[in-house]
């Protein structure tokens, strides 16, 4: 009989602990699962392997003959299940049993050789975990009642709430400064639907807005799983915003910079004037309370608008202009 090294198709050795057999096992079963990989043969054969193999390593008894007798395993294990000898040894009453589990145990058939392997729920769901995308693996043994979903228990199954889905969405600044409304397609199950989202003012990029009840159905009565979108404000070409606060940068004449004067301050929402004092240096910053951007959550309150003061010199003069520059540069020098 060919010999299958089920401690390589684990990929374990042979002193690994039931342990460390459960969690390679784990691991493998997660990656190559037909739900994970729809379509694919080579990685359908490879979780049958996988479970060929924990179905032997994973029960004590079948791993203490699989080490005792390697490739010859298997024939002493069929003998003693149909009542016959093994050659220098008498047989006796079966390792595998007849297909069903006691106490709330499931018998599934792990698509080994011949063989059904008895694990309880919990077990599974330490093997699986409660998400997607093993629905369909859970729904065959967990759903739909029956014997079997039920086991030899008669125990309902218990419900699970559905699968939660994120969706990425792209705002203006203006749309996060005033709110938006956003219409999102959802195909589940080979069924389309729309939901239509608000997203609140003054979201921050990066924010995960919550649609609760609008993600997958679930199962056995279970909620269903919530609709997030992930939003992604795009670069502005006049305000960089930091939280709450706007800022921006504001064009003063040298003049208005020397002697005072007043500026317009573009805002989300139109402008605002700016007193500016005289001798006003470049790069000054002003704020502008509540001015910036709302403050989710909370009503009318809002972040401020910092004003950067961008002094603009004359790139050409007239000849009544350089006269007066002229004069006061003879004052700057007494």
């Amino acid at each position: 009989m060919e010999f299958k090294d089920y401690y390589s198709t684990l990929g374990v050795t042979k002193t690994a602990t039931d342990k460390e057999l459960k969690q390679a096992y784990r691991k493998l079963a997660r990656k190559h699962h037909p739900d994970v990989n729809p379509g694919d043969k080579a990685a359908e054969g490879k979780f049958k392997e996988i479970n060929e193999a924990y179905e032997v390593l994973g029960d004590p008894d079948k791993r203490r003959k699989y080490d005792e007798l390697g490739a010859n395993w298997r024939m002493y294990e069929q003998a003693q299940e149909q009542g016959q000898a093994w050659p220098g040894g008498a047989g006796f009453g079966g390792f595998g049993g007849a297909p069903g589990g006691e106490g709330g145990a499931w018998t599934i058939n792990m698509g080994g050789p011949g063989g059904y392997r008895t694990m309880s729920e919990d077990e599974m769901r330490e093997m699986f975990g409660n998400e997607d995308p093993f629905s369909d693996f859970f729904k065959t043994f967990f759903g739909g009642g029956g014997a079997d979903a039920r086991g030899r228990s008669g125990r309902a199954p218990r419900s699970q709430k559905g699968r939660d889905i994120e969706h990425e969405v792209e705002l203006t600044l203006e749309e996060a400064y005033h709110g938006a409304m956003r219409r999102i397609s959802i195909k589940l199950g080979g069924h389309a639907r729309s939901v239509d989202v608000r997203i609140p003012a003054g979201v921050k990029d990066g924010s995960r807005v919550r649609a609760a009840g609008e993600g997958e159905s679930g199962a056995n009565g279970g909620a269903s799983g919530d609709l997030f979108l992930r939003v992604h404000i795009r670069p502005h070409p006049v305000f960089e915003r930091k939280g709450d606060d706007l800022h921006t940068k504001v064009q003063v004449p040298v003049t208005t910079a020397v002697l005072g004067g007043e500026a317009q301050v573009p805002t989300i929402s139109g402008t605002v004037r700016l007193r500016v004092p005289e001798t006003t240096q470049p790069g000054q910053v002003f704020r502008l309370k509540g001015h910036g951007m709302p403050v989710v959550g909370k009503a009318d309150a809002k972040g401020d608008l910092y004003a950067t003061i961008d002094v603009q010199l004359p790139r050409t003069l007239t000849k009544d202009q350089r006269q007066h520059y002229e004069a006061l540069r003879k004052t700057e020098a007494r």
